[in-house]
């Protein structure tokens, strides 16, 4: 027999959504915060040419840039207010989350603090956010002050005034879409600073395809090719959803207790172990730590710097061997760290003991702490080997036929799955929590009567 949950759910449909009027509300809050942000992709940042940047682009967009512009939604292209996207509160998140599992006062802070210790690690996230955006937003002034190879500048009038001016203007871009991405949060549906990287991943793959179909029409890349290219992302993108929502599920029994004269418990339920606990994140920060040394090698290796530095933007561009090695192996190590900080065997097993519960056949306490990390290891190992074949085999294909654009597979479409269904859960739950207050409604009203 189905339960009041599953049958509310079954029941839910347009004519709900209809009825579910704060819904709506948060979707067009949602919505009308995404227009903003993609029409500040499209507001130049002042003191530069725009003729002389889209060819210094042309020279850049096959490296790293090419990959953050699909984040920003092609406001490095057009190097917008927006260039910076939300990609070092990212980074600085990450960071934070990693300090705080192996800095003890940190650590103590996030156990002990409560909530309060959430937000000062929160509030902490945000200074480094501002150091990261400042770091990266003087790299980008550095290389456009750098002349290309007809001679001139990007920068009208290079100097400190206008490395400063970048400086402030990019800082302020990335500061105020993480101001977006939490009115998101808080009256919208979604997480905020998800959606706004996947509406900017969203906006750039139509140009893309559209290239792409371009390139077989001009005869550059035959039709054979393109149709495989399309099997290929449709593959890949069929293949992440799957595996996105395969999970190990544990049972987990409840033992019965007698209160007064009656029999309780005796329940059972599921542990959910996800085969990739670790999510897109370690494919966020391995791309972030490879974007910040390639760029600043590409831009001051394209305007005369000495040798290594030329050889190293070489080495490091996307689809060569020593590119491929990192990016793979940054994934399978942030894949075991990551899953290592969100996941504690120790605390789970501690919880399931507090609450009765035990694991069929497994003594509760440290033997279920064991075990639990003996699955989750095994799913590791599995989730890591799915992220890199995603993440890497992009990279690949990108280095055998550098026209395609292979780009947007790989952590573009992780982060659109991956958002997708959080944002689809969320919207379900709102919806169920509509209809628990209508059945609510009228169970009173019916009480009343009678």
């Amino acid at each position: 027999m189905a339960s009041a949950a599953e049958q509310l759910a079954r029941n839910m449909n347009f004519a709900s959504f209809a009825q579910a009027k704060e819904l709506q509300k948060r979707i067009l809050f949602t919505l009308l915060v995404l227009v903003i942000y993609r029409i500040g992709t499209y507001v130049p940042i002042p003191g530069i040419d725009p003729e002389v940047f889209r060819q210094t682009w042309e020279n850049q967009q096959g490296g790293i840039l090419g990959n953050l512009n699909i984040f920003a939604g092609g406001a490095v292209e057009r190097m917008a207010i927006f260039a910076l996207n939300v990609m070092p509160y990212i980074s600085a998140s990450i960071i934070m989350q990693l300090m705080a599992a192996t800095v003890p006062s940190l650590e103590r802070m996030k156990k002990e603090g409560g909530e309060q210790g959430r937000k000062q690690i929160n509030q902490y996230s945000r200074y480094l956010t501002v150091l990261l955006a400042a770091v990266q937003a003087f790299a980008l002034a550095i290389g456009m002050e750098q002349v290309n190879s007809s001679g001139v500048s990007a920068a009208v009038d290079p100097g400190w005034f206008f490395r400063i001016t970048v400086v402030v203007t990019l800082v302020g871009g990335t500061m105020f879409l993480l101001w977006l991405g939490e009115q998101i949060t808080a009256r919208g549906v979604g997480n905020g600073v998800s959606l706004i990287i996947f509406a900017g991943i969203i906006a750039e793959m139509p140009r893309a395809l559209f290239g792409l179909l371009a390139q077989g029409e001009e005869g550059t890349i035959g039709g054979g090719t393109i149709l495989v290219a399309l099997l290929l992302m449709l593959a890949v993108l069929v293949f992440v959803v799957f595996i996105e929502r395969a999970q190990r599920r544990l049972l987990v029994q409840y033992p019965k207790r007698q209160v007064g004269n009656r029999m309780m418990g005796g329940e059972s339920s599921f542990l959910p172990l996800k085969l990739n606990t670790a999510g897109v994140i370690p494919a966020i920060f391995a791309s972030s730590l490879l974007f910040l040394p390639q760029t600043i090698a590409g831009f001051t290796a394209q305007g005369g710097g000495p040798e290594w530095l030329r050889t190293v933007a070489a080495l490091l561009g996307p689809g060569q061997p020593l590119f491929i090695a990192f990016y793979a192996g940054l994934i399978i190590f942030f894949c075991f760290f990551y899953t290592s900080i969100v996941f504690n065997p120790e605390d789970t097993a501690e919880n399931l003991r507090k609450h009765g519960g035990f694991l069929p056949g497994i003594r509760p306490g440290k033997r279920t702490a064991e075990y639990l990390d003996y699955v989750l290891s095994r799913l590791t190992v599995i989730g890591a080997g799915y992220l890199t074949i995603v993440c890497v085999f992009p990279e690949v294909l990108r280095a055998q036929a550098p026209g395609i654009p292979f780009y947007i597979g790989g952590t573009a479409v992780l982060i659109v799955v991956s958002v997708t269904l959080d944002t689809v859960t969320q919207i379900q739950s709102h919806l169920l929590a509509h209809q628990y207050e209508g059945l609510i409604k009228k169970t009173k009203l019916r009480g009343r009567k009678r």
